[in-house]
């Protein structure tokens, strides 16, 4: 039996991701420099405010996206485990991609820092001013950024083994390539299967 080629995701949504991808992953090491750097300190803050909005912007775009254009389905073979530990870490990222930039926000509000976007367009602040709540809020945007940063490895590495070792179509559906190739790789292969039987009969 032929099994259906497996969907790929919708081009608009490839490009959110992987353009998603490279900003939380420029985020979060800017982030860590803003921590271990003083000489950059304020020339890394004032990329990581409006990189952080952005991404708020992107996954609000991308949450939406995906309720419009649903993900394809996972392979038939996919046991359930894996099923569950999918769903579980999409929505543990999409959760994070949202709480990071908005305890950032609020966090920045309590201490009534602005939050410039360029030139002289700020947001307006979503907190009241408060020492002890921006002490606070930044602890958990701290500790949220950890984890968001440990959940984005999670994920490479899911994404990593179903490239390399299961060799799935999980991986390819969210590339610009992959299942292209392995549709024409399989389309090859029938060829070669339907001829044999043919050249073995003229023999």
């Amino acid at each position: 039996m032929i099994m259906a080629p497996h969907r790929p995701f919708p081009v608009f949504s490839r490009i959110l991701h992987w353009t998603m991808a490279v900003l939380v992953l420029a985020m979060l090491f800017i982030g860590i420099g803003m921590v271990s750097s003083v000489s950059a300190y304020h020339q890394l803050v004032a990329i990581h405010k409006p990189l952080g909005i952005l991404v708020l912007v992107l996954v609000a775009i991308r949450l939406v996206n995906r309720l419009v254009n649903p993900p394809p389905p996972l392979p038939e073979g996919m046991p359930a485990w894996q099923r569950v530990a999918a769903l579980g870490s999409h929505v543990l990222l999409y959760v994070l991609m949202f709480a990071v930039p908005i305890v950032g926000w609020a966090m920045l509000s309590a201490a009534r820092y602005p939050v410039v976007l360029y030139g002289a367009l700020q947001l307006p602040p979503i907190m009241p001013q408060s020492p002890e709540l921006f002490a606070v809020l930044r602890e958990t945007h701290t500790v949220l950024a950890l984890l968001l940063f440990a959940t984005f490895l999670a994920h490479l590495g899911a994404a990593l083994m179903h490239a390399l070792i299961f060799r799935d179509d999980v991986f390819p559906s969210m590339t610009f390539w992959g299942l292209r190739e392995r549709a024409a790789t399989a389309s090859g292969g029938r060829a070669d299967g339907a001829a044999a039987p043919a050249l073995a009969k003229s023999e």
